[in-house]
């Protein structure tokens, strides 16, 4: 008897999947369409940041200071160039 409600489960997420993919992609048509000029919209409703630094909560102590510590830095096989040292050379 399960059997028989399958098809209708399949068509059933199926159409609630085709649904939700038209909602993400109009979405987008309407974004796109959106006018050019939305970056002064966007700075009067919330500001200008322009000259303003951003930190990352990782640098900051628990007292809200950039931290004095040592950082730990990636480097991956493929880099062809030397390490550089934080620190001024003597030469």
């Amino acid at each position: 008897m399960a059997n028989h409600f399958f098809p209708y489960l399949y068509g059933i997420a199926t159409c609630l999947l085709l649904i939700q993919a038209i909602r993400v992609m109009s979405r987008g048509f309407v974004a796109n369409n959106f006018p050019k000029n939305k970056n002064v919209f966007f700075n009067k409703l919330h500001g200008d940041r322009t000259g303003q630094v951003t930190i990352h909560p990782e640098l900051l102590n628990e007292e809200g200071r950039v931290t004095d510590e040592d950082l730990l830095t990636v480097r991956f096989s493929s880099d062809i160039d030397p390490p550089q040292s934080a620190e001024k050379s003597s030469d």
